[in-house]
């Protein structure tokens, strides 16, 4: 049984450790709410370009229709694009979506397909590395600030160059769809081809000026930019409300960890305390 005294130095050391944890809770806390308010800020845009793209391609049909639209004609050879975060201590956030990617690949794979892996983010990159290194083409890091354009034009001219090089047939992205502060889902959704929303309903018609066609060869790669950005704006609210709620989880953990040593110290303490003076009474019985 350890003693009171390294009774003593582990519960600081959780009490230390609690404090770290709380500070965390606390920053997520505060970057969530502007993580969250980015996030649904871009929502409207992305949804406003997906309803225009859906439009003109009601009108754009055939050989005509642009490459990024139409696709190549097969889907033989897919890229699979895993957006996690650089940093862990956010629960089963990451886990979720490499998991999410892990049952696609396997599953294009079981069907004969050629899968290669563009990781956005260390965590996904160290978490497919063991199954699926070999297939891992080119990795890109998010850094500390919050996602923008400047991060995603690079990645969407990757794969723009890789697609219309002909290198692939579909492109499809991994990431985490932010639902609330304690639901975060992986979604998949294909870039490329541009995967076009039809509800059913008589679209509106609109006179474009200059013709869909030119239209949509300007809006197409403009949108895989757009659908990135907000899949990353989505999965940095999405982490930091996985890293405050398991921050939270482990303050909480910690709290009763410090209850139960205290306890266990105070047991042990008075056992000592009592064998002490069991020992006193002995002696002096013994000069008696």
């Amino acid at each position: 049984m350890a003693s009171v005294k390294e009774m003593r130095t582990r519960i600081g050391s959780v009490k230390s450790t609690q404090k770290i944890t709380k500070a965390l809770q606390m920053v997520a806390a505060a970057k969530l709410r502007r993580a969250q308010s980015a996030a649904e800020a871009a929502k409207p845009y992305a949804r406003g370009m997906a309803s225009v793209i859906a439009n003109l391609s009601a009108g754009v049909s055939g050989p005509s229709a642009p490459l990024l639209l139409a696709g190549t004609g097969s889907d033989k050879r897919h890229l699979i694009v895993v957006a996690t975060s650089d940093r862990g201590l956010a629960g089963g956030f990451n886990g979720s979506i490499i998991r999410a990617a892990r049952e696609k690949i396997a599953a294009l794979l079981a069907q004969g397909k050629d899968v290669n892996i563009l990781t956005i983010g260390r965590k996904g990159r160290d978490g497919l590395r063991r199954a699926y290194g070999n297939r891992i083409i080119e990795s890109f890091e998010i850094g500390t600030k919050a996602p923008g354009f400047g991060l995603v034009k690079p990645i969407a001219q990757y794969l723009l160059e890789a697609y219309l090089g002909g290198e692939y047939d579909v492109v499809t992205l991994v990431h985490s769809s932010f639902k609330s502060v304690v639901i975060q889902t992986p979604r998949l959704l294909q870039l490329i081809p541009a995967a076009v929303e039809k509800t059913g309903a008589p679209a509106p018609f609109y006179d474009y000026e200059p013709d869909e066609d030119t239209i949509l060869q300007a809006l197409l790669p403009q949108n895989i930019s757009v659908q990135l950005l907000t899949a990353l704006l989505e999965n940095q609210a999405g982490f930091f409300a996985s890293q405050m709620t398991a921050m939270d989880n482990a303050t909480r953990n910690a709290g009763d960890m410090i209850k139960a040593l205290t306890i266990q110290m105070n047991r042990t303490r008075q056992a000592q305390i009592t064998k002490e003076l069991i020992e006193i009474i002995w002696r002096f019985r013994c000069l008696i």
